[in-house]
């Protein structure tokens, strides 16, 4: 029996998605399952449809949208705050000012912490880590006493300048855990290591907030994988685009918080060196949101910052914008009779209305349904009978009444708006950041990605659109694509021309250190290590940022000299200016430790002499325009398209798990990989 296959879950608001690799014979299998349930059942429906057992799988890459969700639909636990005394306002002062100055009606989100759950400590560090005040133990204990008595699940301590020296955060962690081991506790010093005291609060308590809930279902599978005897590697996707073992996951749940997302942007990273385009918009179009990330060069984007819901998080991720704009999202009508769609979402349950599972709101897949893109009768390869009359309906009173439109109107106005959301998301990581579309590619995938590209292909004049093979479970597919990997970070206020470069090897070689010694810990074979260093920094006297590299060469150099160059050019991309002949400060140091992992190879198609003859297609009756009436477009099965492959739109192609339309005024061919390549003929 072999023992060696690899396992990909990627875990969705409506679906989850499986794909197993067997490096032996290279073959790669999918499945995909309703996410309706409880996902520990589900977790292991997939796997049973994919035949598989335990035994002959090594290694097991889960991705998935828990946390992120958690967050946003503030699900999460029951959480204490520790804090240093006088700081225990910090989560709802905040920076103090108006995240969105043009809105009247702005509201900053509600700590997830109420203020009676917010203790305060005596104790004080300086900005360097020496100790001004020690820690008032008798205080110390009071407060467990109190946190005993609130009963909560999750405790984070976040004691002012804890980057610099985590010694008070661990002693009360100590007094903590001896008191109430069950209680899960969330250091800052093990969190986030780096200054800004209201975003190192704010990503500790997001940390606790979700580590319950988080904790719990990584260990119940865990349990299930152990009795059926899984001795193979159990990890997980981090925000990062590296994966991290299960228990590293259950530690720091907020490091995993784009898991699902960063799967489909590093499969299309991938898929783009392949195929040798460098320059990439990677657009993934799920059952509840649009993720949208850009590759430029060959590299995906990263930031050290984000926000969720309002609230920063200080973790390394892959850039990526997500808006509510799926299959699921729901179209509705504000109190002017204006539409929307999204960003809520009919999720899995009760799902669409045409899902028939109890659902009354119209959704975007609805939508797609009554115009002809999608069949009720082989939808998800016939697995899922659709309900039209449902979705007729549906749309009919929620917005064709309302609004006094037909329903071909109303059904195509919800498709239009998806389709504007998502052009406006994907301008947010290109136009808005300097890059122009028209010298990428785009990569259309997800469910619902193929529905999408044509349009999104006119709309931006993309070079090309690309629809990869099975697009409905390729993140999970990029799941299989992805390394170790272990992020650390140091603060490092220092002004440049103080900093010289046998320092600055030093100050890395510790990061290095640190980060082997993780790595190391896991139960995960790397093939090889590699180590990514970056600086952060800023001309002096301003407050933002700008990542640079760190060579080898810069540690050798007289001084740090080419750095600085590095810095004005990424300064000058990214404003359209730079102060060449102004000082420089590094504000915090950077490593990316990457483990290696054997991925599942592109092995191009055999060349067919018949791949370029017609195909007898079928025919679809479809809507293209409101205004035009329906038309009967070619309908073409997926499996019967070979390499060389040429059409022209409009035209559907049909495969089990998603559809992919194509516009009329474009053409598409089968590449030698077996990916559909849009492309606009005038």
């Amino acid at each position: 029996m072999t023992t060696n296959k690899r396992l990909a879950i990627d875990v969705g608001g409506t679906f989850l998605d499986f794909v197993s690799f067997d490096p032996e014979s290279g073959r790669v299998t999918t499945e995909k399952v309703s996410a309706s349930g409880p996902l520990e059942e589900r977790f292991f429906d997939g796997w049973s449809g994919l035949g598989l057992e335990a035994g002959e799988i090594d290694m097991i890459v889960h991705g998935s949208t828990m946390v992120i969700n958690t967050i946003v639909q503030e699900a999460g636990a029951r959480v204490a705050v520790v804090t240093t005394a006088g700081f225990r306002d910090v989560l709802e002062l905040g920076r103090g000012n108006r995240a969105e100055i043009y809105n009247l009606f702005y509201r900053p989100p509600q700590p997830l912490v109420p203020r009676h759950l917010r203790f305060e400590v005596s104790e004080r560090l300086n900005w360097r880590g020496e100790v001004l005040e020690p820690l008032d133990t008798g205080a110390a204990l009071e407060v467990v006493t109190a946190i005993e008595e609130a009963q909560v699940e999750a405790v984070a301590i976040v004691f002012l300048h804890a980057y610099a020296n985590p010694d008070h955060e661990k002693q009360m962690g100590e007094l903590l855990r001896n008191r109430l081991p069950s209680v899960k506790l969330s250091l800052s010093s093990e969190v986030v290591r780096e200054w800004r005291e209201y975003e190192r609060t704010s990503t500790t308590v997001l940390n606790a907030y979700t580590q319950p809930k988080m904790a719990r279902y990584l260990a119940a599978l865990d349990a299930e994988l152990d009795r059926r005897r899984y001795r193979g590697a159990f990890t997980v996707m981090q925000s990062s685009g590296g994966v991290t073992s299960s228990q590293a996951a259950q530690d720091a749940p907020i490091r995993t918080v784009q898991s699902g997302p960063a799967g489909g942007v590093i499969g299309a990273r991938q898929l783009g060196a392949t195929l040798g385009l460098p320059n990439l918009v990677a657009a993934d179009v799920g059952g509840t949101t649009f993720d949208v990330a850009l590759i430029a060069g060959g590299s995906s984007l990263e930031r050290s910052d984000s926000r969720l819901d309002g609230r920063p998080v200080l973790q390394p991720t892959i850039d990526i914008v997500s808006i509510g704009a799926g299959g699921g999202s729901v179209a509705w009508l504000d109190p002017e009779q204006a539409l929307h769609v999204g960003p809520a979402s009919a999720g899995a349950d009760p799902g669409p209305a045409c899902f028939a599972r109890g659902g009354s709101e119209p959704t975007v897949t609805d939508a797609q349904l009554v115009l002809g893109y999608l069949d009720a009768t082989t939808y998800l390869g016939s697995r899922m009978a659709l309900d039209l009359a449902a979705a007729e309906e549906a749309i009919e009173r929620r917005v064709g009444a309302p609004l006094g439109l037909t329903l071909v109107r109303a059904a195509a106005g919800i498709v239009r708006m998806a389709n504007m959301n998502m052009v406006h998301a994907i301008r947010q990581v290109t136009i808005e950041r300097g890059h122009d579309p028209r010298e990428f590619s785009l990569i259309g995938y997800g469910g619902g990605g193929g529905l999408f590209v044509s349009a999104l292909l006119d709309e931006l004049e993309f070079e090309r659109a690309i629809v990869p093979v099975e697009p409905a479970t390729f993140s999970a597919w990029g799941l299989l694509n992805a390394d170790c990997r272990e992020d650390v970070s140091r603060t490092f206020v220092r002004s440049a021309e103080h900093v010289t470069p046998a320092e600055l090897h030093e100050q890395f070689q510790d990061l290095v250190s640190e980060a082997r010694t993780w790595l190391e810990r896991q139960a995960v074979h790397v093939e090889s290590l590699a180590f990514d260093k970056m600086a952060e920094l800023r001309y002096l006297g301003q407050e933002h940022t700008v990542k640079v590299p760190i060579l080898e060469s810069d540690f050798g150099a007289r001084d740090l000299g080419e750095l600085k160059q590095r810095f004005d050019q990424r300064y000058l991309h990214a404003y359209a200016h730079n102060l060449p002949d102004h000082k420089l400060e590094f504000v915090a140091l950077r490593l990316a430790a990457v483990g290696s992992l054997q991925k599942p190879p592109l092995v191009p198609l055999r060349e067919d002499a018949d791949g370029a003859k017609p195909v007898s297609p079928g025919e679809r009756r479809l809507v293209l325009a409101a205004e035009a009436g329906a038309l009967q477009c070619p309908l073409y099965q997926r499996q019967d398209l070979r390499c060389g492959f040429q059409g022209t739109g409009p035209a559907v192609v049909e495969e089990w798990n998603a559809t992919t339309f194509v516009q009329d005024g474009q053409r598409f061919t089968v590449d030698a990989y077996g990916n559909l390549v849009l492309e606009r003929s005038r």
